[in-house]
């Protein structure tokens, strides 16, 4: 199985450890996030990982250098424009080859007990494009799907807005939180070569586009255990508890 690992972000709300270090190798109870991310997907089966770089990158590749994951571990290099998350997976097609078989993307600031191996399964059984791990839990910003779990659309719940243009919620909806993690299968990537004019975009306008012509589902995860350490808050709650917890 194949994966990536998106770890080209600037790491705003990190600052001032992003001041001079790329996210991907903030420390959580003293090992990089990068490094956590790698050993999770390989003890899961993933045998082959590509990884993004933009902001520090080069201390990325040398970290990776210097680390023996036992796997082949591909660079997909943004140095020259940073291209969201969407852009990222278009860039890195030809180190994915979705269209040989589907591959997981996961987020380099997620933590989990998510079970990849078997969002993989769902994915494969579900006959997706595209499948999005989710669930239950609290957070600004939900997905919707509908009774069969389709992807519909995307609310903001404090501001109460939707997405895409002129949603209008049913009332058999379903919301969730999406993980930072899913599965791109080889007619999503075939859409957005299609479909994507400008190379940078983040992968979720893509998933809510009306003319995607591609099924997106969601997979529910109940009790999902998941922390986004990319806020200090949450990064410093990472710290004191991660052992044991999402792994």
């Amino acid at each position: 199985m194949k994966a990536m690992v998106l770890a080209a972000g600037l790491g705003s709300r990190l600052k001032p450890w992003t001041l001079e270090h790329p996210k991907a190798l903030v420390p959580v109870q003293g090992v990089p996030m990068l490094e956590r991310v790698i050993d999770k997907l390989r003890r899961e089966g993933f045998d082959e990982i590509v990884v993004n770089i933009h902001h520090f990158g080069e201390q990325i590749v040398e970290f990776l250098r210097k680390r023996d994951f036992g796997i082949p571990i591909h660079i997909s290099d943004e140095s020259d424009r940073l291209l969201d998350t969407g852009g990222a997976i278009l860039h890195a097609l030809d180190l994915l080859k979705p269209w040989e078989s589907p591959v997981l993307i996961h987020n380099v600031d997620i933590l989990s007990d998510a079970n990849l191996h078997a969002l993989m399964e769902a994915h494969e059984s579900g006959g997706a494009d595209s499948t999005l791990l989710v669930s239950d839990r609290e957070s600004s910003r939900h997905l919707i799907f509908d009774e069969e779990m389709n992807l519909r659309g995307w609310h903001h719940v404090k501001d109460n807005l939707y997405r895409p243009s002129g949603f209008i919620p049913r009332p058999d909806d379903r919301e969730y939180a999406f993980s930072g993690i899913h599965v791109v299968g080889e007619g999503l990537a075939d859409s957005m070569k299609r479909k994507q004019k400008d190379e940078k975009f983040p992968i979720m306008d893509f998933l809510l586009r009306d003319d995607n012509g591609c099924r997106i589902k969601g997979v529910v995860r109940e009790g999902l255990r998941l922390i986004d350490i990319g806020k200090p808050a949450t990064l410093s709650q990472a710290n004191m508890d991660f052992l044991g917890k999402y792994s």
